[in-house]
This record gives structure tokens, sequence and C-alpha cells, in this order.
């Protein structure tokens, strides 16, 4: 099976033609008319606003039959669903408490997910965060994005594998979970990418820089994914990364202020709407099958991984990033939960 990293690197080296060839040329892949979830099971994590909100309408106008909503303000996520509730009657909608700043409510939600759902068809990681300015996790002390974005939504993601596992169901294609990702990975520069340890950059506010936090965040689930294709089979989860391109309207940089805010709002007219940037994850776990296991996806399409991670730098990096993930996350059982999914 060929993943993104068995591609070619893309040679384009002006990013702005990435930009507008995945803004304004890119033609939206929708599910087949007919298509139908009833009787499926599908958990969506920052689910009650933006994007995550977007997938959420279109899972249930395809019919699901359960989703839960994974949300850090229960109150916000109850509004949201009682208006999922009126419009789609028929679904069950379900609340639950999931704060990605902290590893005790991450194994909390776990547990609720194995206790409580029979079976799970899909799992969309929405969740995360841009920041404008340098703030540490308190538990853990790393920077905020690297903490969410990357280093919590790996722990979620390895803690849920062998659970969907267990509860895919037999005749149907395997369950699918899906990360959210960004064509600005490809233009990461981790200008740590020699620190040693690795990790060490991102607790040193003197490295700061916003875009590229938030850029290497999202590169460092492309050096991830490399190597947990090597432990999980597409027969058991299909695994993938979906980049939803630049999307108006959403709450990503609710944090900017003064020119900056200015500016994106400026910059919110080329986007797409939140609608269209929401279909890339419905058409990673809904369209996609085996054969997007371990890629990422843009515009759609399957996509080589950052140009970086086929140089041989960038093969160390991944086995680098690969070992101080699993070593900084080992205190909640990764290393055996990837152990059993080889079984």
């Amino acid at each position: 099976m060929v993943g993104s990293k068995d591609l070619e690197p893309s040679h384009t080296k002006f990013f702005p033609n990435v930009f507008f060839n995945n803004q304004f040329r890119a033609k939206p892949d929708w599910p087949a008319p007919g298509t139908t979830l009833s009787g499926k099971t599908a958990i969506i994590t920052g689910g009650n606003t933006g994007l995550g909100y977007e997938t959420a309408v279109q899972l249930l106008e395809l019919r699901i039959s359960m989703l839960v909503l994974a949300v850090r303000s229960p109150e916000k996520g109850e509004a949201a669903a009682d208006t999922l509730r009126k419009q789609h009657p028929g679904s069950t909608i379900q609340v639950w408490l999931l704060d990605m700043d902290s590893y005790d409510s991450i194994t909390g939600f776990v547990q609720r997910v194995e206790r409580s759902l029979s079976r799970i068809d899909m799992v969309l990681l929405n969740a995360g965060t841009m920041k404008i300015s340098f703030t540490k996790n308190k538990s853990t002390g790393y920077e905020t994005m690297f903490q969410v974005n990357y280093l919590s939504t790996m722990l979620l993601t390895i803690l849920l594998l062998p659970i969907l596992k267990a509860k895919g169901a037999a005749n149907d294609p395997p369950p699918h979970l899906t990360i959210v990702n960004a064509a600005l990975s490809l233009v990461a520069a981790f200008p740590g990418r020699s620190e040693s340890p690795l990790f060490s950059y991102f607790k040193d506010s003197k490295h700061w820089s916003r875009e590229e936090h938030y850029n290497t965040s999202k590169l460092l689930a492309h050096a991830f994914l490399w190597n947990l294709t090597d432990y999980v089979s597409a027969d058991d989860v299909i695994v993938n990364l979906a980049d939803p391109a630049w999307v108006k309207g959403t709450a990503l940089a609710r944090e900017t202020q003064g020119a900056m805010k200015i500016g994106l709002k400026i910059f919110e007219l080329t986007g797409r709407t939140p609608r269209v940037g929401a279909s890339c994850f419905v058409d990673a776990m809904v369209n996609k099958g085996k054969e997007s296991h371990g890629c990422f996806l843009m515009s759609w399409k399957i996509h080589p991984f950052a140009a970086l991670l086929y140089t041989p730098e960038g093969r160390s990096l991944t086995k680098r990033v690969w070992e101080e993930t699993l070593a900084e996350l080992e205190f909640a059982g990764v290393g055996a939960a990837l152990d059993g999914m080889r079984v």
C-alpha cells in the first residue's frame, strides 16, 4: 500500500503556489448520493464550534446514529448540541468533557470511551489552538501549542487505537481516526531540530515564534505518522491527517488583536467556507479507505509529507520525534498500547 511517505516529496518550492491551488483550484469531493451513516458512531473533539461543529452537521446530514462532541466547556457544548438535536432528532448527540491541555482529562475521556461506547466508526481529532504569545502548560512546562496540537493529540491518538480496533464493526470498513493538520506544515522550518533532547526547545521562551511553533506542531504529526504505520494496520484502524486549508469564520485565531486581527479579517476573504473546509474531514473519514492510511490529505487528495522528512536529516528527525514522544507519554502506557496493535 502506497502512503504519503512512499510518494516523491513535493517540488513546489514557492508556498503561495500551494496556497493558491489549495484555496481556489481544488474541488470538494463530497460523499456519493445515498451515502448513509445510519447505525454508526462518531467522536469529534472540539465539536461545539468552527470546523468541528460544521463536521458534526455534515455527519448528521448523513444520518449518523450516535455523535459524541468532546469539548472543554460542557455548557457551550450543550448549547451546540441542543441546536443539533432540534435539527436532527433521529440521532443521539452527547457532550463529553475533554480538556486537551490536561493529561488527566485525556486519560479520563479515553476511559469513558472504552466504558460507554459499544462501537466506534470514526474519530475526528479537531481540538487545537493557535497562540499569539508564549504560554506554558502548568503541568509539563511545554509551550501550549506544542502541548495541545502535538503531545496531547498524539496521546489521545495512541490511547484510542486499541479501543477503535476492539470496537469496530465486524462487517464494516475499519474505524477511521483523522487528525486535523495544516498545509503550513509543509513550510515549517523547525529551527530547534538540532536541540538535544529535541523537545527541550519547546520549554524555552527565547525560542518563541508564533508562526514556527504552530507550523512545527503540525509538522511533528507528519513525523509521528511516518512511524505509526509500522505498528498500526489499515485492517484495524485507518489513521490519516487532513488539511482543511484556510477557512473563514473559525475561532482558531480568536486571541489575535489590533493590526493582526484586522489583517486576518481581510485575509479571511480568501478563505473557504466552513462547509467546504469541513468536507475535507468528512472525505477523510467517509470517502477515503485503506489507501489513505498513514497519509496526509490535502485538497481531498493524498499528498506527500513535508519535504524535510524525506532527507537524511529528516529520517533521523522522524526517529527522534518518535522516541521522545513515546518516552514523554510512557506514563500512560503508550508503549504497551502500540505493541498491542501489532498482535
